[in-house]
């Protein structure tokens, strides 16, 4: 897909890889809608890029599908879709604790995660279905954002490895689904990127991620998955792939 004059929405893009994510779409001339909980920096964010900004919770099929509504009218019908709202709750979720207390936190990370995802693409998938386009040409373009904790899930993030793990398994039969009317669906699992969730890890948690680097030896940047973002809506052949992002870095079971 040319992403030139195409609107692209993207989800927790306040900051991270969302922010760069929008950041890179509006270079390439897209027109850009920023989605996020918080006005707080994704407000500026989309006016400083000529965009629109709606707050919603995507785990909320009423507020998300406000929030599409508003871009809409705003920019008009998107045509790419990335999803980099998540959370994470970094606990043990089978010992340990008030049972009923961890299996809330449980609930709370997939449903922002998981169930938010899957709520925008489908609100996304029917905005886009009524779009008329040509016979050769593609009607959009879903980008999810996974994790290599999908892969290799570690002590104490449970919740997180498992909604994760579930956008991993979603993408091909998204992609599958979505095909009947010309959406591709992929989903990216970026390793340790220098996100603002990255800075809030205790600090043996960061010392722990060093030392699994392979090359290159370094936190990701977040222009390098703008860039994978960039080349997935570029390269009509990727779909229903989820891509590893990660400089070689497998998790080990914990780094304690």
């Amino acid at each position: 897909m040319k992403i030139d004059k195409k609107i692209a929405v993207i989800t927790g893009a306040g900051s991270g890889l969302g922010a760069a994510t929008a950041r890179a779409l509006a270079s390439r001339g897209a027109k850009v809608g920023l989605i996020d909980l918080s006005a707080g920096a994704a407000e500026p964010l989309a006016e400083e890029l000529g965009g629109a900004f709606a707050s919603c919770d995507v785990s909320d099929p009423s507020m998300a599908a406000k929030a599409l509504e508003q871009i809409t009218k705003a920019l008009g019908t998107p045509h790419i879709l990335v999803n980099c709202a998540g959370i994470t709750i970094g606990r043990e979720m089978l010992t340990g604790g008030d049972r009923a207390a961890r299996l809330e936190k449980f609930k709370k990370v997939i449903n922002v995660n998981l169930t938010g995802t899957l709520n925008m693409i489908s609100l996304f998938a029917e905005m886009s279905s009524a779009e008329e386009v040509a016979e050769d040409e593609e009607r959009g373009v879903i980008i999810s954002t996974a994790s290599i904790a999908a892969h290799e899930g570690q002590i104490g993030i449970s919740a997180y490895s498992a909604s994760k793990g579930g956008i991993a398994a979603l993408t091909l039969p998204v992609a599958r689904e979505l095909a009947a009317i010309k959406i591709r669906a992929n989903a990216i699992s970026p390793g340790y990127f220098d996100t603002p969730m990255i800075s809030k890890l205790p600090d043996y948690v960061k010392e722990g991620c060093s030392k699994g680097f392979v090359y290159p030896d370094r936190f990701g940047r977040v222009e390098e998955f703008a860039g994978l973002v960039l080349h997935i809506i570029d390269n009509e052949m990727i779909n229903g792939e989820v891509i590893r992002l990660d400089g070689a870095m497998r998790l080990p079971p914990s780094f304690i």
